[in-house]
């Protein structure tokens, strides 16, 4: 506290000074309009950021202080080792996160790069500082909201702590999955190598549900007003550090743009302008490789490159635990591949013969911004393409994009490694077939394994953009995260490296779903708001469409009647707030889907929108019936009603009430995905899904957008924005984002807000 009030009194003196007060270095203005959008208006890019932190501040103080403190490591400190914390998106000791911060953070690196980024980007750093620690001047510590406050770790925060979060949030979709893997490895013998943590780390798995996503472009050729249409339907979680916050920036230089960010983020990375729509949706693409190390057999520390032993650089960290308890330290080592992981739960072992490095081409990406800096500037999808394509500072995202000339994009154009299909094969070891669908493995033997360099890209090692997909058209694109081999039923894409994704592979059900229903879609007509509304929000479930008939004919062969069978016969094959037999499909889904040799009609590459398809209820349909009776008893031992409503079952908790949310499992091709956990006191409660949902166009005097935030912008139960957007989206009422400057004046709730020093 001490440390907060003597920063405080510093600063406020500062504010004294009469040339700051003639000319102050940062001023905002913040106008909050219908949910608590805020409007933040700025004549420089240092104010910016510090417009944007602070009104992000205003709504999610407690959630930013947390990850501040997470980014540096200090989790054990407050929380205690052994509790959890949320990495990208699974749940991680306290000690595990704090070493892999505390060891694949670079600080001095970072400084270095950021010294030469451009001005821009290093304005809204410096400005966000600033107003997030104005934020904490104004308010006081008896002001902190009531979940955080006295708490050690809502400090101010420094220009380091802005590095450390971005790094966090590059990395978010590459090794930060790794970080038990990274955190826990240790050479054979060492203490720490046969503690639970260590035993348990593995690499994520491919079909979890993780961050998602659905985005459409519409381009003149599909649209009724011949202009482009954007849908952008980003999965994001509803809790913890990865929320999405709704802000519009009108800046400097002509910059007017409004969308969305993740936390710590100064200006829109999903959203539009006067002229163009964008949204992302996380690619296929893998953003780290793997290398296998032979070992010195001398020393398990040094490994063999090119016939030489080289040592590893051996890193020791130290976490400070809780108040009386001895910091933990602890040797971790890198190569010039990268740190040393292990994964026993995938055979990546630390043994006295071999180990395992990873590389992340996110490590150090600070151009993530200088590229939303320039989507934001754009007037067309081809800027938005040269953007994406000279930065290569897009992290883990397709660039989905439409324009008022009504041309549509998509950009599977990220920071990835250069690593090509012939140097995958001649760089392979005994386990890079096993190891396949996580991530490429390469031999860390040979130097000549290392990522290619090619000329003219920003960071050496990185894959260039001429050899990634992107792709224009004026009928449609679209992508459910799948690979870019197919973003338009009519023109697969040839085939490029493996990392890029699996090419004439089978789609995910939820990608079969997309294309589906938008190739209907636009058979039945022109594409308007209202019918992108209808495909966003139908809440079909393509895996029932494929099972549920077939299943009740298996039914009526039976000779006793089965509960399940009765519910799903009254389903509407819908996840609506009041489909009746939702929650028993999920339950029988989640094991059917897993059933071997489920469909008659295999995968087609040649169909791959309709195949496999027909499930073999002759070979499988003992499996079928057992799945349903499985979700049967499941529902029972949770006591739920086969035909309750799923909206009843289904829903969100904001104080009191309960939120009935429509939606369901993308793993059952509902393309309004939301993936839900048992909640406290029963039923369910969705923990990642549909966000941020925007459909996108234009006329002749701007942007004609229509929106709604899931989860509401503030984390403060205390807030009148905590949950309003939430009924809202229950409601499927969609909000019309205020734009122009009077419409941002007819739209306010109050009063403008100025905030200068």
């Amino acid at each position: 506290m001490m440390r907060f009030s003597v920063w405080a009194a510093s600063c406020a003196a500062l504010m004294l000074s009469p040339a700051l007060e003639a000319k102050p270095l940062y001023d905002a203005t913040i106008t909050r309009t219908t949910f608590g959008v805020p409007h933040i208006e700025a004549r420089d890019w240092r104010s910016v950021g510090y417009g944007v932190a602070y009104a992000y501040a205003e709504d999610n103080l407690c959630l930013l202080a947390e990850e501040f403190m997470t980014v540096a490591g200090e989790r054990s400190q407050y929380f205690g080792p052994d509790a959890k914390a949320v990495l990208g998106f699974q749940e991680v000791d306290n000690l595990s996160s704090d070493l892999f911060f505390r060891a694949v953070i670079d600080l001095p690196a970072l400084r270095d790069g950021a010294a030469r980024k451009a001005r821009e980007s290093r304005l809204l750093t410096e400005g966000y500082v600033a107003g997030y620690n104005r934020y904490l001047r104004d308010i006081g510590p008896d002001g902190v909201p009531a979940e955080c406050r006295g708490k050690g770790w809502v400090r101010p925060i420094t220009f380091d702590d802005m590095l450390r979060l971005t790094e966090k949030q590059m990395l978010l979709a590459g090794s930060l999955a790794l970080a038990p893997a990274l955190a826990n490895a240790a050479p054979p013998g060492a203490p720490e190598a046969g503690t639970a943590a260590a035993k348990a780390a593995a690499l994520p798995r491919p079909d979890e549900p993780g961050m998602g996503s659905n985005g459409w472009a519409f381009g003149s050729e599909t649209t009724t007003d011949g202009r482009g249409l954007l849908i952008g339907n980003p999965h994001f979680p509803w809790k913890g550090p990865n929320r999405l916050w709704q802000m519009h920036i009108i800046g400097p230089d002509g910059y007017d743009a409004m969308g969305v960010g993740l936390p710590g983020f100064s200006i829109p990375a999903m959203g539009f302008n006067r002229d163009i729509a964008w949204t992302h949706t996380v690619t296929a693409a893998r953003h780290y490789t793997l290398w296998q190390l032979t070992l010195d057999p001398a020393d398990p520390t040094r490994y063999m490159l090119d016939g030489q032993s080289v040592a590893m650089e051996p890193r020791v960290i130290t976490v400070p635990m809780p108040e009386g308890a001895a910091p933990v330290t602890r040797t971790l080592y890198r190569t010039r591949f990268g740190p040393v992981v292990a994964a026993p739960q995938n055979g990546l072992l630390w043994t006295a013969a071999s180990a395992f490095t990873v590389g992340d081409a996110n490590s150090g990406n600070q151009r993530g911004i200088e590229t939303w800096l320039a989507i934001g500037k754009a007037s067309s999808v081809r800027e938005i393409k040269a953007a994406v394509s000279q930065t290569l500072g897009i992290p883990w995202v397709n660039t989905i994009a439409a324009d008022r000339g009504g041309h549509a994009l998509i950009a599977d154009v990220t920071a990835v490694p250069n690593v090509s299909a012939a140097k995958i094969a001649a760089c392979s070891t005994p386990l890079t077939r096993q190891l396949a669908q996580l991530a490429p493995l390469l031999d860390g033997a040979r130097s000549e394994c290392a990522w290619d360099v090619a000329a003219g890209t920003p960071e050496p090692g990185l894959m260039p953009a001429s050899d990634q997909a992107a792709t224009l058209r004026r009928d449609y694109l679209t992508n459910s995260n799948d690979s870019y081999w197919l973003a338009n039923a009519r023109i697969p894409h040839p085939p490029l490296s493996p990392i890029l994704g699996r090419h004439a592979a089978e789609l995910t059900v939820r990608t079969r779903s997309n294309f589906t229903e938008t190739e209907a879609l636009i058979a039945q007509g022109k594409v308007d708001h209202a019918r992108a509304k209808a495909l966003v929000f139908a809440n079909k479930s393509y895996a029932a469409d494929l099972t549920v008939k077939p299943m009740l004919a298996l039914c009526a062969r039976l000779p006793e009647p089965r509960r399940g069978c009765d519910a799903l016969a009254g389903w509407d094959r819908r996840f609506e707030a009041d489909s009746r037999g939702a929650a028993l499909f999920r339950a029988f889904w989640a094991r059917a889907a897993h059933i071997p040799g489920l469909w008659a009609v295999p995968f087609d590459p040649a169909d791959p929108i309709a195949t496999p398809r027909e499930p073999d209820t002759a070979g499988a349909g003992d499996k079928l019936l057992f799945a349903l009776d499985q979700a049967v008893a499941e529902l029972d031992a949770a006591n739920i009603p086969l035909d309750a409503e799923w909206g009843s079952i289904h829903n969100w908790p904001a104080g009191d009430e309960r939120i009935p949310v429509h939606g369901g499992p993308g793993t059952a091709g509902v393309l309004n995905f939301q993936d839900s956990r048992p909640a406290p006191g029963g039923g369910l409660m969705p923990v990642h899904g549909s966000s941020y949902i925007q459909i996108v166009g234009f006329d002749a005097a701007g942007p004609i957008a229509e929106a709604i935030l899931s989860y509401s912008q503030s984390t403060n139960p205390a807030s009148p924005h905590y949950a309003d957007q939430t009924r809202a989206y229950a409601a499927k009422a969609w909000h019309r984002l205020p734009f122009s400057k009077a419409e941002i004046a007819a739209a306010a709730i109050s009063k403008p807000k100025r905030i200068a020093e």
